[in-house]
């Protein structure tokens, strides 16, 4: 059997490695170097308690007011509001409790084990050397402001990801990296990061070929099917044979679904990075700053504070508020930071109205979607890409896959 994947991210990067390792061949096509795009730019964290899908009933009450907060992590290009309401319609029902409790028992498979899920996919490969850590920490102002998270945390906890508190001067005694503005961490094991996310999907594109598996530079343009099958793809690099062809290309996904006429309602959460090269006075483990709801990271090359949700579309350029965020709420968090040089970055996150990704076959073309994981695309790649990778080879998988079903939106 012969398998095109469309997309070297992190997500289409481990469906091609276990087709390999079941035995397919595989020719993996991007318009761009593997590891680029949200591989590139998310935070880095493997965030196994990340079970609380992107809304919550207490988010929409909240989004006038973060509107109009410029410290608030949450941005919109007022002029992308027409484009974009069809799509919050269909985001409203999924904040209800009832349905937030639904989605939280589909997320939880796709992540709760994420650095397992990272260790088995790096069995045996130089990809390996990139994975760290264990800690993930929670830093807040203080134990009333945690307390204000609860709903998030009693979810997390029953999932079991209960946290350690430490305050007052405990705070500055397990890492001395943070301010008097913080004054609560809860810290979670059984986490773990990655030293450099471009690098590192690099690294497990460059496993895959020596495993056999062939990586192509091309775009794709159009699919063709015969009696309803996919037969070739057309790339601007020739066209390719095959069996079966896996959709994973990020936000960039319903572009290509357009043409098998299948509308799919997918959004780009913007999301912003700042590396401070070379830093000094950075946290020893990955933090998420409650303040900005980003997290600051220390990877190879400096510490990475990455995170920020905007909506304005794919085309746009980036915008200079949430840059400034990030480094207000670093400053205030992380006043002992120093850097030789600050590098910014703007990418798009696949984003589907009820926060799960769409994991599946498109009808019975043999075309089938991975994509849609929202910021948690890093956490979950290696496990979507092994359960698809065992539905396209016959497998019959462990896991109910109806609420990721492809066409759950029609």
């Amino acid at each position: 059997m012969h398998v095109v994947v469309i997309g070297a991210g992190i997500v289409g990067v481990s469906t091609a490695i276990w087709l390999r390792r079941f035995g397919a061949d595989v020719t993996l096509v991007d318009r761009d170097a593997p590891g680029q795009g949200a591989s590139f730019g998310n935070a880095g964290v493997l965030a196994a308690c990340a079970v609380v899908p992107s809304v919550v009933p207490s988010t929409i009450p909240s989004v006038p007011r973060m509107l109009l907060d410029r410290d608030a992590p949450l941005f919109l290009r007022w002029s992308y509001l027409p484009r974009l309401a069809p799509w919050l319609l269909r985001l409203l029902p999924n904040a209800r409790d009832s349905r937030v409790r639904d989605i939280v028992q589909a997320l939880a498979p796709l992540v709760s084990d994420s650095p397992d899920q990272h260790r088995a996919l790096t069995e045996g490969l130089s990809a390996r050397r990139f994975l760290a850590g264990e800690e993930y920490v929670y830093a807040y102002a203080n134990r009333s402001e945690f307390e204000a998270g609860s709903y998030d945390w009693n979810i997390k906890k029953a999932h079991g990801f209960v946290p350690e508190l430490i305050e007052g001067d405990a705070v500055a005694e397990f890492d001395s990296a943070y301010g008097p503005d913080i004054g609560c961490l809860a810290v979670l094991k059984g986490h773990g990061h990655v030293l450099d996310p471009g690098g590192y999907v690099a690294a497990l594109a460059e496993d895959f070929v020596a495993m056999g598996g062939q990586v192509r530079r091309a775009e794709v343009s159009d699919f063709t099917l015969f009696d309803g099958q996919i037969t070739q793809i057309a790339t601007t690099d020739g066209v390719i044979d095959c069996d079966s062809a896996v959709i994973a290309s990020g936000a960039f996904s319903a572009r290509l679904l357009k043409k098998l006429d299948l509308k799919v309602p997918l959004e780009s959460e913007r999301g912003y990075h700042i590396t401070f090269k070379n830093a000094s006075g950075q946290p020893k483990r990955p933090t998420m700053i409650n303040a900005g709801q980003f997290v600051a990271t220390p990877m190879t090359d400096g510490l990475r504070c990455a995170g920020i949700l905007e909506f304005g579309g794919l085309d746009a350029g980036p915008s200079r508020a949430p840059f400034g965020l990030l480094r207000r709420q670093t400053a205030k968090a992380l006043p002992h930071l120093q850097a030789s040089e600050e590098v910014e970055w703007m990418g798009h996150r696949p984003a589907l109205p009820d926060s799960l990704p769409m994991l599946g076959e498109v009808g019975q073309t043999g075309i089938y979607t991975a994509f849609g994981h929202h910021h948690v695309g890093l956490t979950g790649g290696p496990k979507s890409g092994r359960i698809l990778a065992g539905l396209i080879m016959g497998q019959s998988p462990n896991l109910d896959l109806t609420p990721y079903r492809t066409d759950r939106f029609h």
